[in-house]
């Protein structure tokens, strides 16, 4: 077995070059799965019966500009992607809230 010797080295020092290293591999580990996950196409009654909605309510979400579609001939699709995209995350009080992602 090997021996590891830390020289200079505090153990604050020690845990910020861990916590770095173990973010580093994390961030290229999920870029990785990220990328070999494809986006999911559904259609208008897919997407209604996710959002528990009639296919026409689909229709004029998409006439507002609230929903992206995609199409190939007369079919149409929808990324699930830009469904949950979609969404606005709303406070208890049932008014819509501006999200802020900040990295921990």
């Amino acid at each position: 077995m090997s021996t590891i010797q830390f020289i200079q080295l505090d153990p604050e020092q020690l845990l910020q070059q861990i916590s770095h290293t173990l973010k580093t591999q994390l961030d290229a580990l999920l870029t990785c799965l990220e990328s070999k996950q494809p986006d999911e196409y559904l259609t208008r009654v897919q997407v209604a019966a996710l959002f528990k909605v009639n296919v026409s309510t689909i229709n004029n979400w998409v006439k507002s500009g609230k929903l992206k579609q995609y199409g190939i001939g007369n079919r149409v699709y929808f990324l699930k992607s830009d469904l949950e995209e979609a969404l606005t995350l709303l406070n208890p009080n049932g008014r819509k809230i501006k999200v802020i992602w900040a990295e921990v």
